[in-house]
C-alpha cells in the first residue's frame, strides 16, 4: 500500500511545493505594502478545504494546475470567474436600513456582519487596492513570486551540495570522447583509455581536477597531456569549444555497472537488473558507462543488442531505446537522444564541502539552470526547436513518481529545476502570466493611465487562450509518450 501511495504523494508534493511558494511570494509582499488580500488558493475552481485567518481565507481547490493570490482591485471583473468572485459587499440587516439578504440568498462562507467584502458589507478601502500602490510596489508584488521560486531551487541545490558532498572520482581514465562535427582534427590526439597526467602544465590526481582545470583556467588552448602524449585544442567563446564547453566532451572512465532500471522504460521491459555489467553494444566491447550512454543516446528507435555479465554468466539483452528531447552539449541545439531508463553504480567517495563552496557552486548552478530556459524559450520562438519536446504536468507527474523511487535526493534536485523553470516562464510577457502583468503595468506608467477595461478584458482572454493552447500541446506529448512508454512502441 506505501509503495502505491508514493507515486500520487510524490506529484502532490511537488506541484504543492512549487505552486505554494509561488504564491507565497505574492502574498507577503501583498501584505507588506497593505493590498487587501482576502484569498490565498493552491489550485482553481470549487475549494476542498478552507480556513479564514485574519482577513484571508486560505484554500486548498479542485484543481491542483496553479494557484492564486486573490487582491482588492479596482478593475477585477475580468479574473473572478477564476479566483472566487468579485469582492462585492454583502447586504446585512440592520437598524440602519441597509438592504437586506433576501430569503434565497446565502450568506457567504467566513460571514463577519463587519467585515470587508467577500466576507462582510464593508466596502474595501481604495488605500487597500492594488491600484494605488506605487509602481514600485506594485512590481515587487508582481516579482516576488518568481523571486521565491528562483531562492527555492538555489536553497535545493545549496542544500543538496552541503548534505551529500560531492563526489570525488578517483579516475583520471577517460571513458568516452563526445564527437563533435568539424572538431575530429582537434580531437585527434584524445582516445578513451588515456590517462589525463596534466591540464595546462599543472598535475591532475581525480577527475575532479581535470574539470577544475579545463573549465577555470584563462589560457586560449587548453593543452591536456596524457600517458601517450599531448593535445592543444583552441578555446574560445566564438570557436568550436569555450573552456566549459571542452569540460563537457571528455568523461570519465566510471563501471558500466547498472544501480537500478526504472519501471515503464525499455531497459526494465527488457530484463535488465540491479548489479548488471555492460560490456558490448551490438557485439562491439564497449569499456566504461559514458562510451556505453553515448552509443545509446545515439540510438534511438534503433534495437539494439546488449551483452550483460550478470554474476558468473553472460546474458544478451535486446533493447530499444526510447526518444527523448536532449540538447546538444556544444551548441545546445534541439535534438533526440536514445534513452532506456538505466541509471549506473554510484563511482567514487563522497568528501564534504565548505558552506562557502555549496553557496558558489549552487548559485552556479541555478543560473545556468536558468540560461538553459532561456535559451530553450529562444529557440521556441525562433522555431530552432519544436513543441515535441516541451513537457507538461503529465509529463512531470511522471518524473515525480521516478524521482520518488529514487529517493528524496532526486525528489529534491526535480522540485529545484521546476521551480526555476516556473521562474523563467513566468516572466514570459503572456497576459495572464506574472511577465505579461509587468508589462501591462509598464505600459499604464507610460501612458500616464490605466488601459481601458475592454483591451485589459481582452488582453486576459488571449492570454489565457494561448496558455490553454499551450497546455494542449504539452498534454498530447505527455502522453503520446506514455502510451509509447506503457506500449513500448
Amino acid at each position: 500500500m506505501l509503495e502505491w501511495l508514493r507515486t500520487p504523494a510524490a506529484i502532490v508534493f511537488v506541484f504543492g511545493i512549487v505552486i505554494f511558494i509561488h504564491e507565497l511570494g505574492h502574498f507577503i509582499a501583498a501584505k507588506l505594502v497593505g493590498v487587501y488580500a482576502p484569498r490565498f488558493s493552491i489550485g482553481f475552481g470549487p475549494a476542498l478545504l478552507s480556513h479564514k485567518w485574519g482577513e484571508t481565507e486560505y484554500i486548498l481547490a479542485a484543481l491542483p494546475l496553479g494557484g492564486y493570490v486573490r487582491m482588492a482591485s479596482r478593475e477585477d471583473e475580468s479574473m473572478a470567474f477564476l479566483e472566487g468572485g468579485a469582492e462585492a459587499p454583502v447586504a446585512t440587516v440592520g437598524a440602519s436600513g441597509a438592504p437586506a439578504i433576501a430569503p434565497e440568498e446565502k450568506k457567504p462562507r467566513y460571514y463577519d456582519p463587519n467585515g470587508m467584502a467577500p466576507f462582510g458589507p464593508r466596502h474595501v478601502p481604495e488605500n487597500r487596492w492594488l491600484e494605488s500602490k506605487s509602481l514600485v510596489a506594485r512590481l515587487f508584488i508582481m516579482l516576488a513570486g518568481v523571486t521565491m521560486n528562483f531562492l527555492l531551487g538555489f536553497f535545493i541545490i545549496a542544500g543538496l551540495y552541503i548534505s551529500n558532498g560531492e563526489t570525488v572520482i578517483p579516475s583520471r581514465e577517460i571513458g568516452a570522447v563526445l564527437e563533435i562535427p568539424g572538431a575530429d582534427s582537434l580531437l585527434r590526439n584524445i582516445a578513451a583509455g588515456d590517462t589525463v597526467v596534466a591540464v595546462d602544465g599543472k598535475p591532475v590526481q581525480t577527475w575532479n581536477d581535470v574539470v577544475e582545470r579545463i573549465a577555470t583556467d584563462t589560457a586560449k588552448t587548453i593543452r591536456i597531456q596524457t600517458n601517450r602524449g599531448e593535445a592543444n585544442i583552441p578555446a574560445s567563446d566564438s570557436g568550436i569549444f569555450s573552456r566549459e564547453q571542452f569540460a563537457g566532451v571528455l568523461s570519465p572512465y566510471i563501471p558500466p555497472i547498472v544501480d537500478h532500471v526504472v519501471p515503464g522504460h525499455p531497459a526494465y521491459a527488457a530484463g535488465l537488473q540491479h548489479g548488471d555489467s555492460i560490456t558490448a553494444v551490438n557485439g562491439t566491447p564497449l569499456r566504461g558507462w559514458a562510451a556505453i550512454v553515448n552509443r545509446i543516446e545515439g540510438s534511438a528507435g534503433k534495437p539494439l543488442m546488449l551483452t550483460v555479465w550478470r554474476g558468473d554468466s553472460v546474458k544478451q539483452i535486446a533493447v530499444t531505446p526510447e526518444a527523448s528531447p536532449g540538447q546538444n552539449p556544444i551548441t545546445l541545439g534541439d535534438t533526440v537522444v536514445g534513452k532506456i531508463g538505466a541509471a549506473r553504480r554510484e563511482y567514487g567517495t563522497r568528501r564534504a564541502v565548505p558552506v562557502g563552496t555549496a553557496i558558489s557552486e549552487a548559485w552556479s548552478a541555478t543560473w545556468n539552470s536558468a540560461g538553459l530556459i532561456v535559451h530553450t524559450l529562444r529557440n521556441l520562438l525562433t522555431g530552432q526547436q519544436s513543441l515535441k519536446g516541451l513537457q507538461g504536468p503529465v509529463g512531470v507527474a511522471v518524473q515525480s513518481g521516478e524521482a520518488a523511487q529514487q529517493g528524496w535526493g532526486s525528489l529534491l534536485a526535480l522540485i529545484s529545476l521546476l521551480s526555476i523553470n516556473l521562474a523563467v516562464v513566468n516572466l514570459v510577457p503572456i497576459p495572464i502570466l506574472d511577465g505579461g502583468q509587468i508589462v501591462i503595468m509598464l505600459a499604464e506608467a507610460v501612458k500616464g493611465g490605466s488601459l481601458a477595461m475592454r483591451t485589459r478584458v481582452w488582453l486576459f482572454y488571449s492570454g489565457l487562450a494561448a496558455i490553454l493552447l499551450l497546455f494542449s500541446i504539452v498534454t498530447f506529448n505527455d502522453l503520446t509518450a506514455l502510451v509509447k512508454r506503457i506500449f513500448h512502441l
